[in-house]
């Protein structure tokens, strides 16, 4: 027998499939999707078994496998083909794919670290009526014989609770002896007495709809904030489980993961695993463990969840399925949608988009009837939906305003007199967004990428949010060297910092990335304000959205039309999105909420369709716009990004690849550029890109593939190739 073995190096040079001998002692042992060891070259380095055969076609001299790594570890069928499609449709080596399939912990590679967590407990070494004579033969009571009693009572103690000295005499006595037993660092229990909410009118239709499903059906379901699509989650899930089968759940951010879980460990208590980017590398290793293992039925997690050994999955559901974080970034460039709607192909089970604001691609397919179209339209409970209001900076900045306008400032105060909360939303982390120097001009900026360095004023220093690179900052020009420096911009500490001065009893709390990198710091700022220790929750737009915060009354938007003016084709979609999302923060309980929208603009067409809480009117002015100029959901999108050290070669090869690209493709089809990417210069490589629009074109596939495989030899110019992007 032989085995075709994926190996671990992750280049496109040698991605293929390399047959190997089973050895007779792993004949019946070894299974497609093991991760095993063999020898490559001169080295012994790890592979996954893809297949098992009793053919062997190849030219070189046959070794044999080493080793098994893990026999409880395997890539199932579904993942072994899932891991093909996602080469098929990122263009990524096969072994990349199925890596992203694994936690950190688990790749294939040379690390020989054991993850595996144990405890050590006491247990009795004798039979229980020995240990009874012996206790009764003891003159007094003391440490030793507390220790018999309870071990009689509880059969297993843990030894760090006990002295070394009571467990030493004890062990002499041969009366007692440890035991190790491998543990999961996380563990839950259900709350039996969870509280579970009655569904309303229409969480019920939406809950009996999707459960009547017992096939392969994408649902949108679109409610507005605050209806209870959690609680027609928790419902679909436990429905779900009630049959045998078990769900995915997947979240955009680990914040909302830290909001959600307790929820989720509320109604199935040890049947949850969770996965984020949080957890530490022993942590994911465990909650894989469980997975493998079958101690769990529910996986709820960040974008790499969608990937998790689940067998039987009776539904999968994305919630905020309009957020950018289910789109990867880097190799393999995959979309969680997509993986999701595989794998509910696979096993026949519905999968359940949910969003206030769902993409404009999502909603034109529900109303088209692709998808099936469920909607929440009352906010569940005594919640109603806030009142909002735009303010126009303009006549604000006249009266020098420049941060909170007059009204915010009078909201706050009133919000505050009431013993109530308030959140705010900055678009922007940090201090000041640029520095200058007023003599000579000089700007810091980063010497990798090319774009300004933000200033830290906790720090003091100067950072680049792309490629890390922080300096110091002088008090002086390092320029010209004269005392003309600038702080031009505004970032979340500024705000703090101005919102002290206006409000000085105010408690308030700040959560961004800086404020967040700590573990457990997303929990412990959500719980403490929920908690009531603050009065105002300051933060960009990780607050924006999934938080339930019942005594917050009032948001503010700092500046509510930032993002407008990024240029990118979804900054309207995006913008809408988050200021709606932000906006449904307020009044999520009994008392009425309140919105206040600042900006420079006020006659935006996007801001007041959030004002007047009109996603309708918002869709149809987007789509119209999207059909004239050939976005999605009309057209589909490549990036192409030709990238080098060397600017020349960069710009050379962009053309050469863009002439290419004219000649081969349909006529249907748009090339344009190249022209610079948005981010020109990233550590310290020239990057051009190019954009290709298309409603069919069979042969643009192949035509993408050639490209790639020109460009795997080539070490001076790579290129990168972004299928379905979400920004160009």
């Amino acid at each position: 027998m032989y085995a075709e073995v994926l190996i671990e190096y992750p280049t496109k040079k040698i991605d293929k499939y390399f047959t190997y001998k089973i050895p007779a002692n792993l004949q019946n042992d070894l299974k497609p999707g093991m991760k095993v060891k063999v020898p490559f070259g001169n080295k012994i380095i790890n592979g996954f078994v893809m297949q098992k055969t009793t053919d062997c076609n190849v030219s070189y001299e046959l070794k044999e496998i080493d080793s098994i790594i893990d026999p409880e570890l395997i890539l199932s069928d579904e993942l072994l083909k899932l891991g093909l499609y996602l080469e098929e449709k990122t263009l990524c080596p096969k072994i990349v794919a199925y890596q992203t399939m694994l936690p950190s912990s688990l790749k294939i590679k040379d690390n020989d670290t054991n993850y595996n967590y144990y405890k050590t407990y006491l247990v009795l070494n004798k039979e229980k009526k020995e240990i009874e004579t012996y206790l009764n033969n003891c003159l007094k009571e003391n440490n030793q014989t507390y220790l018999l009693k309870t071990l009689l009572k509880e059969e297993k103690v843990l030894k760090k609770d006990y002295s070394s000295y009571t467990i030493k005499t004890l062990k002499e006595k041969d009366l007692i002896k440890e035991v190790k037993e491998q543990e999961y660092r996380i563990n839950k229990k259900e709350n039996i007495n969870v509280l579970k909410h009655k569904l309303n009118e229409e969480q019920q239709y939406a809950f009996d709809t999707i459960k009547k499903c017992n096939n392969f059906t994408t649902f949108l379901l679109e409610g507005i904030t605050g209806s209870g699509k959690t609680e027609v989650y928790l419902n679909l899930i436990d429905d779900a489980l009630k049959k045998g089968k078990s769900a995915i759940m997947l979240v955009p951010e680990i914040s909302l993961t830290v909001a959600l879980v307790n929820r989720f460990y509320e109604w199935f208590g040890s049947k949850v695993a969770i996965f984020h980017s949080a957890l530490s590398s022993g942590e994911k290793y465990d909650e894989y463990l469980k997975i493998i293992r079958g101690d769990v039925s529910v996986v709820v997690g960040t974008r790499s969840a969608i990937f998790a050994p689940l067998k039987n999955i009776g539904i999968i559901i994305i919630d905020e399925e309009h957020s950018d974080t289910f789109k990867q970034e880097n190799m393999p460039r995959y979309n969680a949608k997509d993986i999701a709607s595989k794998r509910g192909e696979y096993h026949n089970c519905p999968l359940v988009l949910g969003s206030a604001t769902p993409t404009l691609e999502t909603r034109s397919r529900a109303i088209k009837g692709v998808y099936k179209y469920l909607r929440l339209t009352k906010r569940a409970g005594l919640g109603t939906i806030p009142n909002v209001t735009i303010i126009d900076m303009v006549i604000e900045a006249k009266k020098k305003n420049f941060i909170f306008s007059d009204i915010l400032k009078q909201k706050l105060k009133e919000c505050l007199d009431r013993k109530e909360q308030a959140m705010l939303l900055l678009n922007r982390r940090g201090y000041s967004t640029i520095i200058n120097c007023s003599h000579c001009g000089f700007t810091y900026k980063c010497p990798n990428c090319d774009i300004t360095l933000t200033y830290h004023k906790v720090t003091n220093n100067l950072r680049c949010h792309y490629c890390g690179y922080t300096i110091s900052k002088n008090d002086k020009c390092p320029n010209c060297h004269e005392d003309g420096l600038n702080y031009l911009g505004l970032g979340t500490e500024k705000v703090m910092e101005e919102l002290e001065k206006i409000i000085p009893e105010a408690r308030i709390i700040r959560m961004d990335q800086d404020t967040t990198t700590k573990k457990g710091a997303h929990e412990k700022i959500i719980e403490s304000f929920k908690k009531g220790e603050y009065d105002i929750l300051l933060g960009t737009q990780m607050i924006s959205k999934g938080l339930d915060f019942p005594n917050v009354t009032l948001v503010g938007v700092i500046n509510a039309d930032s993002s407008l003016n990024i240029p990118d084709f979804r900054s309207n979609e995006k913008t809408f999105a988050l200021l709606y999302q932000a906006s449904g923060r307020a009044g999520r309980a009994s008392k009425k909420g309140e919105v206040i929208l600042q900006t420079y603009n006020p006659d935006n067409y996007v801001l007041n369709c959030v004002k007047e809480n009109n996603f309708n009117n918002f869709f149809n002015y987007e789509m119209n716009i999207r059909h004239i100029l050939k976005y999605p959901p009309y057209y589909y999108l490549v990036s192409l990004k030709i990238i080098s050290l060397d600017y020349n070669k960069a710009l050379e090869n962009a053309t050469k690849v863009t002439n290419y690209l004219k000649k081969n493709v349909s006529k249907e089809t748009i090339v344009l550029g190249p022209t610079t990417a948005a981010l020109f210069k990233f550590n310290n490589m020239y990057r051009f890109q190019i954009v290709i629009k298309y409603r069919f074109d069979n042969n643009l596939f192949k035509i993408l593939k050639y490209l790639d495989s020109i460009y795997i030899n080539d070490h001076k110019v790579n290129l990168e190739i972004d299928i379905d992007p979400l920004h160009i």
